[in-house]
């Protein structure tokens, strides 16, 4: 042995040792470096489906700005935008198979304490996100002041005729619990549970007729998803709680949930193309740009500023105070997420495409991002609930009326907790808007207002919406990474105590063995981990 050594010396010396080079080709692509264009193919390459839907989006507003001026009717322009139509279609058509088969597996997967406390911290930072989003939409509203008189002209609204029968509060939180127990699965693929309201006359039999208004419950259209998220999650509870004889089922939908996610990697290519002629289709449609923003246009900047600061600040800031790790880098990685949630103005449409940037870019495991995502979609609104405090707001300066503090604070809590049952679809951040004005006493006639812009800042909306669950994953992730190697931790040093007693070691062969091991390379005190 000791000769073996003074030859590899002594060959290491004279440089004899080093692997042959054919021709030096080896030794040359060591110490020259990369070109610069094949170093920039290959950021490109890496890239490609990023730089192709941000190109998508910007060629998107001149194409529409441009398709303006060729005055087409109305269906010319639902045939413009059918490529668009199609992304929508599609994104929609994996949601139902994409939320339930992750779910179940995630549930499944997952033991039932740490499902507990999973989702509690996934709750508990959805909640003061939302609970600060709408702070900054009260402040920024009470800092610009959409409202005044002296910077508000707009005269009236072609949409008047989509404004919903506002709903009381109370009807409206317990059709939030209807919806969560669903009475049919397959119904709640495509139908949800909504109050309706019927005048019904009492005392007929005397002078004295009094009128009542009595909620009466009606299935509309839309996808439950709150009642399908309970219930995936149930069952997969209940596949871990049958042990081996639910494997089967649970490796089924496994795979289901493994098919589907290469779908989704499909439907991402198509993204772009589809996105485009989103955003065109609807600069296309809009009638009086000038005119719009110039009335609405405080409103429309105190919504945006709002969702960049939350989206900018407030959510990188809590990421890196947690984590100490760059959120920007993080963010960098959901940008084809946040352009598609720009595009389709749909945080349940944009789940396919989170859920793969999560995993593929920022390192989410499939038990994490698959387990939240989904719940996220449906109880997160963060940037919902910051601009319902600031319509309310607007409202009340635009009707001159003054909130005092109490009325503040009820348009906080109320827009935090109507945002958890705000549909993941696009407007659906209007129709809870309705909840917060009645509980302040605001008048709901100018929901028209809202509106005539909604289609721009729903957006914006959808994109901080989207953007706080992958924030919320990157958290749940690095907690479950820190909470394991405590575990591994505590498992060696109590390893290392083991090994300290010989009559353990005589006991266990195994560990006698792998105490032989230890001993002849370094002391366990000088390596970071036994195992």
């Amino acid at each position: 042995m000791a000769e073996n050594n003074v030859h590899i010396e002594e060959r290491k010396a004279s440089g004899v040792g080093e692997p042959a080079l054919a021709n030096g080709l080896t030794d040359y692509k060591k110490n020259t470096p990369e070109p610069m264009s094949s170093k920039l193919k290959r950021i490109a390459l890496a890239n490609l489906l990023v730089i192709l839907t941000v190109t998508a989006v910007i060629l998107g507003v001149f194409i529409g700005y441009g398709v303006r001026y060729a005055n087409l009717n109305t269906t010319q322009i639902i045939y413009f935008g059918f490529p668009g139509e199609l992304l929508v279609r599609l994104l929609k058509m994996i949601i139902i198979p994409l939320v339930v088969c992750s779910l179940v597996s995630g549930a499944a997967s997952i033991d039932p304490k740490a499902l507990g406390k999973l989702g509690g911290w996934a709750m508990l930072f959805f909640l003061v996100t939302t609970l600060i989003s709408s702070a900054i939409g009260v402040v920024m509203a009470f800092i610009i002041k959409p409202g005044s008189a002296d910077s508000f002209k707009f005269k009236g609204s072609s949409e008047d005729d989509n404004v919903h029968e506002a709903k009381e509060v109370v009807d409206s939180f317990l059709d939030l619990i209807r919806n969560i127990f669903p009475s049919n699965l397959v119904a709640a693929a495509f139908q949800s549970y909504a109050t309706g309201y019927k005048i019904v006359k009492n005392n007929m039999n005397t002078t004295n007729v009094t009128l009542e208004k009595v909620p009466v419950g009606t299935d509309v259209d839309g996808m439950n998803i709150l009642g399908l998220i309970v219930f995936a999650m149930a069952f997969g509870v209940a596949l871990r709680k049958l042990g081996e004889e639910g494997e089967i089922l649970m490796k089924f939908f496994n795979s289901f949930n493994e098919a589907t996610m290469v779908l989704v990697s499909w439907i991402m290519w198509y993204a772009p193309l589809g996105i485009m002629f989103l955003v065109a289709a609807k600069i296309v449609e809009m009638e009086d740009v000038g005119m719009l923003f110039a009335s609405l246009g405080k409103y429309i900047a105190c919504c945006v500023l709002g969702h960049v600061v939350h989206g900018l600040l407030v959510l990188p800031l809590i990421y890196f105070l947690i984590t100490r790790k760059n959120p920007y880098t993080f963010l960098l990685g959901l940008i084809t997420a946040l352009a598609t949630a720009f595009g389709t103005s749909s945080s349940s449409a944009t789940l396919p495409l989170m859920m793969k940037c999560v995993e593929e870019n920022n390192g989410i495991s499939k038990h994490i991002s698959r387990f939240i995502l989904p719940i996220g979609a449906t109880v997160n609104m963060d940037g919902a609930a910051c601009f319902q405090c600031v319509a309310a707001v607007f409202i009340a300066q635009l009707n001159g009326i003054p909130l005092n503090f109490v009325q503040v604070i009820t348009i906080l809590v109320t827009a935090t907790a109507s945002s958890v049952g705000a549909a993941g679809i696009p407007a659906g951040g209007v129709l809870t808007l309705a909840i917060i004005l009645e509980a302040v006493g605001l008048p709901t006639n100018d929901l028209s207002l809202i509106l005539a812009v909604d289609w721009l800042v729903d957006r914006t909306c959808t994109v901080i919406n989207v953007e706080g669950d992958a924030f919320g994953a990157g958290l749940l992730q690095y907690l479950t990474d820190r909470a394991s190697k405590r575990e591994d931790l505590e498992l060696n040093e109590v390893r290392m105590g083991d090994e300290d007693g010989p009559s353990k070691l005589e006991d266990s062969p195994l560990m006698g063995k792998h105490a032989k091991i230890e001993m002849a390379g370094p002391r366990p005190c000088d390596k970071e981990s036994v195992m």
